[in-house]
């Protein structure tokens, strides 16, 4: 029976509970979060033991799922390292990243895993780009796009990465582009077309789920609700808790052809987010060894660059999160 500690009681939060207590071989699970209060609350409504963010780490823990944005998450971070404690994060936002990433050498040297953006853009955005490379004699090319917020926390990350300057990785370098205006992308219904913008989130992650792409790009929907958009027929920014998803192309060689592989996922963020965190932090504590490990050394790597690919989607399909593929899709 393994225990694990979530930190946050947010809306991926929520989410990323009520997955983990329906885990079978569960035996305890921590929940603290900033507000004590949504903490407790969140403990009652799913069976949990309510415990103070100071105190979360304490006594047996098998791994941590951290679903709180900014330097708070990043602290539970390297706390959970200097404890020998593996952990997921779902956190999206560059700044946070950076500060996972950071905490590579230590996490290595104490031979801790560490798994950033565990949330649907980074996080199983990274699984399918992984997927479709695997299908690829010679990926070369990935381009993602995501589609609404799974809060207010995720909102507010969104809206600075639209406005802010953002890189894209371009023949094996970093690359700023000049800003352009937002371009159209397809989901699968009921979401459909939506205009995207650049954004700098989850392309360093991105990078570490495929290292032998040289081209990645990412790009977001804006979080605005009435920029003129439904006049136009193509829907409008994304409210919290509304349908959202992803679309993940990789470009490569197959069979001496140039191709793509296409994957498109809908589902409300959220959810989408919750069950990623809650999978990924279930695997580190051995609770579901179905899932097959890329790797098996410490360090911080994304979910595509840790778990394989088959099996990680495997078992969100069995918990309602499910990928589409397109079929004869062109860019």
């Amino acid at each position: 029976m393994s225990t694990v500690a979530l930190v946050g009681a947010g809306a991926v939060g929520v989410r990323a509970a009520r997955q983990l207590v329906d885990t079978p071989g569960l035996g305890h699970l921590k929940i603290a979060a900033r507000d004590a209060p949504a903490a407790r609350r969140l403990a009652r409504a799913v069976g949990a033991e309510p415990v103070p963010l100071a105190h979360v780490l304490d006594g047996e823990v098998h791994a941590v799922a951290v679903a709180v944005p900014g330097p708070a998450g990043v602290a539970i971070i390297r706390r959970a390292v200097e404890a020998g404690i593996p952990s997921a994060s779902c956190a999206d936002d560059d700044a946070s990243i950076r500060g996972l990433l950071e905490l590579g050498p230590a996490a290595f040297d104490r031979q801790v895993m560490v798994v950033a953006g565990c949330g649907l853009a980074p996080g199983l955005t990274d699984v399918l780009a992984r997927h479709a490379a695997d299908g690829l004699d010679a990926p070369d090319e990935v381009h993602v796009a995501r589609v609404g917020v799974a809060g207010p926390s995720c909102r507010t990350t969104l809206r600075a990465a639209v406005r802010a300057p953002s890189r894209e990785w371009r023949d094996g370098t970093w690359h700023v582009p000049e800003r352009r205006g937002p371009q159209l992308v397809w989901f699968p219904e009921p979401v459909a077309a939506r205009e995207c913008t650049p954004v700098d989130l989850g392309v360093e992650v991105v990078r570490g789920a495929l290292p032998e792409v040289r081209d990645i790009t990412m790009r977001a929907e804006s979080p605005g609700r009435n920029d003129g958009r439904a006049r136009l027929g193509i829907g409008r920014g994304p409210a919290v808790d509304e349908f959202g998803g992803a679309r993940v192309e990789v470009w490569g060689w197959h069979g001496g052809v140039r191709t793509s592989i296409v994957y498109g996922v809908i589902e409300r963020p959220a959810i989408a987010a919750g069950t990623t965190l809650a999978v990924s932090a279930a695997r580190l504590s051995g609770l579901i060894a179905s899932i097959g490990l890329r790797v098996d050394l410490g360090g911080v790597r994304s979910a595509g660059a840790t778990f394989e690919a088959p099996t990680f989607l495997a078992e969100l399909a069995r918990r309602g999160v499910k990928v589409a593929a397109f079929e004869g899709a062109q860019r």
